[in-house]
């Protein structure tokens, strides 16, 4: 069994310093992820939106693992498919910035608000263009030939390492906000330029839609 060897020639490795910064780059700049969790920070409060945290992070690690494991090659192979994730991916991002347009702190309804749980916020990675563009810069900058599976398996665990804490970043500056926003009418106001953000994210992925 020579895994361990191979992880432990991996994590002294001088491509993990790399590896990590970009991981690090890609998490923390902002991206769909990023203006959702602003949002969700800033109407709920950095607890609430933990299980939202925990399935970005979570979500983007096993996308890593499975376009490590061929499903980059699936899309080569059947294009259709990735099409038709686009349109999917177009539409769940809609339906998201209306949920952030329509997010408040309002307690009387039966039907309020409630931030993403940790299995929505995993399969939005699936249709984030950014997190496609993480996982396949991993893949094809930081894995080696000669020890492909310890290398993809350490970019998904230098993956939850580095991007929780980064996209917290994101989470704690909208609770910040949040303490600020004290009328409905800022909130909404706020609430309305998260979602014309995350509509502009729409961008990356209705340029390739063609």
């Amino acid at each position: 069994m020579n895994l361990p060897l191979d992880v432990a020639a991996l994590t002294s490795s001088p491509a993990l310093l790399p590896l990590a910064t970009f991981i690090f780059v890609s998490s923390i700049t902002p991206g769909p992820n990023n203006v959702m969790l602003t949002a969700s920070g800033a109407n709920f409060g950095y607890q609430r939106s933990i299980p939202h945290m925990l399935g970005i992070t979570l979500g983007c690690a096993l996308m890593l693992l499975m376009v490590g494991a061929g499903l980059g090659a699936v899309f080569e192979q059947m294009p259709q498919l990735y099409t038709v994730l686009q349109y999917v991916g177009a539409a769940y991002l809609v339906w998201l910035a209306w949920k952030i347009a329509t997010s408040g702190r309002a307690q009387s309804s039966a039907a309020k608000p409630q931030p993403l749980s940790v299995w929505q916020a995993a399969a939005f990675q699936w249709v984030n263009p950014k997190a496609w563009l993480m996982s396949v810069g991993v893949v094809a900058a930081y894995t080696s030939p000669h020890a492909y599976w310890s290398s993809l398996s350490l970019g998904a665990v230098v993956m939850l390492v580095v991007n929780y804490p980064c996209i917290s970043v994101w989470t704690l500056f909208g609770s910040g906000i949040g303490r600020w926003l004290q009328s409905a009418r800022a909130l909404q106001i706020f609430n309305g330029v998260m979602a014309f953000l995350l509509l502009l994210s729409l961008y990356p992925l209705l340029a390739g839609m063609h």
